[in-house]
Formats: structure tokens, C-alpha cells, sequence
């Protein structure tokens, strides 16, 4: 029996990305085969690495990363423009995964940014893969922008977190979307979990809290006031997000939305890599069963 076609749409959520490897691993068990990728920050960087067959190599090293990894990945800027300059993780991405164009990729891909001198967004389906995943990924005010000629490309969550429409001409046999702005469900963490949720903040809020003190203020703002503006810029950006997906799903009416909810984690909790792939995986399967029922 032939395998199923899937055109996969993997949305934007920070760490809750990592739920993305979670659905292409219970994608492909359920005999399913992916056949385009359209992905928004960390959509694009799952899917593109899924796309170039590396996500095996990928997967282990997410899996292993602890807090203090986490917070070594991020390269402080000295810019105005942004918390972490961005290349860093690329730089780690690029010799774990090597590098490769989009055209010559065994499946279609597409990442979507958003030119902030047009305020579109841009589908990037060629070149340099993690040149696109860069542009992708440059959340404003924690990455910086990327130049490339006339345009200044930021995350493209601001506008399409979602990125539905580059699928459209795939004739796959099902469009599947993971939306990871999903209403949260008050998901507790287990009480272990939760005592490293604590010391980590305690280390990463800190290196925050200390930057954007230098960067915003000159006087002498309190860790709690400064930690509040961070926490307000990504609940701001999940509103967004949340909005603009929910249109374009509607709009589009792709076959199955497997939906993540905003609370599972936040932004920078990649060190949770295990717990939020077995929730994506879990999720896939509900979604799919009920669409056999």
C-alpha cells in the first residue's frame, strides 16, 4: 500500500519547537511520508534540518543539552537592536548538520522571514539553508536582523506564523499544521521538573536581567521590573502569533491542526528538549486518531 503524502506546516514558539521533532517522528510511524516543509523560525529550523536527513544527528544533541548549554549558546550583542547576535547557534547548527542549498534538498522546503522594509513576509526556497533558517529565526529584540541587499529580515512569526500558503501548490494527499500558540491548558510541570525550571531561571534571568539593564536603563531598575519586560515582550509575541494563526487557519482549512499550547514551556526552555518531543509526539497521534474515527 502506498504511503500517505503529507505537506507539513510547522509553525513558530521558540522552544516549544522542539514538540516539531515529536510530529515527524509519529508522522512517519503512522506510514506517513513528508513531502514539503513550509516552516516559520523554529519551524523552519526543525524542518530544514529534517529536509537535508539530519535530524537524527540533531535530535541527540537537543536532547542532551542542559541549562548552562542553553546559556552558552547565546552570544551577547553589543548592538541596541538585540539581546544575542544569533550566529553562535547557527555556527553550532552548521557543523552538526553541514550546510546545503534548498533547491538540492530531497524535499520541497520553504522558510518563511518578514522584510521589515516592506512589512511582508518573504519565502526563502533557495540558497544557502542556513542563511534562510537565520533570517527565520531573528526574533526581534532577542536576535539580531538579518541584511540581505534591500532587505532587513526578521523573524517571520510577526507576519505568517503559520506559513500555510507556500504548500498550496504541493499535491500532497494531506496539509498538516502545527500551530504552538495553542490556548493554554495549565500544564503542570512534574516537581523535579520544576526545581530545574528554578535554578535555571535563577542563572539565565540573570545574564538577561544584567544586558538589558545596560541596554534600557540608567538608573537602577530591579531584577524583578527588568525579568517583567522580558516575560511582557514573548507574552506579546504569542498574542500576535496566536491571532494571525488562528486567521490564517480558517482561511486556509488545512486537513489537521495538531495544536501545542502556549503554556507547555517558554521561550528559552530548550534544555526540556525530551519532554516537549514526547508531547509532540503524543499530540500528533490524539490528532490523528481522531481524524480516523
Amino acid at each position: 500500500m502506498d504511503k500517505k503524502t503529507v505537506s507539513l506546516v510547522l509553525g513558530s514558539g521558540g522552544a516549544r519547537g522542539l514538540a516539531h521533532i515529536g510530529v515527524i517522528r509519529c508522522l512517519v510511524d503512522q506510514g506517513y511520508e513528508i513531502k514539503y516543509i513550509a516552516g516559520t523560525s523554529v519551524g523552519a529550523l526543525i524542518g530544514g534540518i529534517y529536509a537535508a536527513g539530519k535530524l537524527d544527528e540533531y535530535e541527540h544533541w537537543v536532547r542532551e543539552l542542559d541549562r548552562t548549554d542553553v546559556v552558552r549558546l547565546l552570544d551577547l550583542s553589543f548592538s541596541r537592536g538585540a539581546l544575542f547576535k544569533g550566529e553562535k547557534i547557527i555556527d553550532v547548527l552548521k557543523k552538526l548538520v553541514g550546510n546545503c542549498n534548498i533547491e538540492d534538498l530531497p524535499l520541497g522546503f520553504t522558510a518563511v522571514a518578514t522584510d521589515l522594509n516592506t512589512e511582508r513576509e518573504i519565502w526563502l526556497n533557495q540558497g544557502p539553508l542556513f542563511d534562510a533558517i537565520r533570517a527565520s529565526i531573528a526574533v526581534p529584540m532577542v536576535f539580531e536582523p538579518v541584511k540581505s541587499d534591500k532587505r532587513l529580515l526578521v523573524d517571520g512569526g510577526l507576519v505568517n506564523p503559520v506559513p500555510i500558503a507556500p504548500t498550496l501548490n504541493d499535491k500532497s494527499d494531506k496539509t498538516i499544521v502545527v500551530d504552538l500558540n495553542a490556548p493554554a491548558e495549565g500544564i503542570q510541570l512534574q516537581e523535579n521538573e520544576m526545581e530545574k525550571e528554578k535554578d535555571f531561571h535563577s542563572e539565565y534571568r540573570k545574564k538577561l536581567v544584567c544586558f538589558i539593564q545596560d541596554l534600557f536603563s540608567s538608573d537602577d531598575d530591579t531584577q524583578e521590573d527588568v525579568s517583567g519586560f522580558y516575560d511582557l515582550l514573548m507574552r506579546s509575541m504569542d498574542a500576535m502569533q496566536t491571532t494571525i494563526a488562528n486567521f490564517r487557519v480558517a482561511a486556509y482549512k488545512p486537513d489537521v491542526v495538531i495544536k501545542i499550547p502556549r503554556d507547555v514551556c517558554d521561550f528559552f526552555e530548550f534544555y526540556k528538549a525530551s519532554e516537549l518531543i514526547e508531547f509532540g509526539y503524543k499530540r500528533t497521534k490524539e490528532s490523528l486518531d481522531k481524524i480516523r474515527q
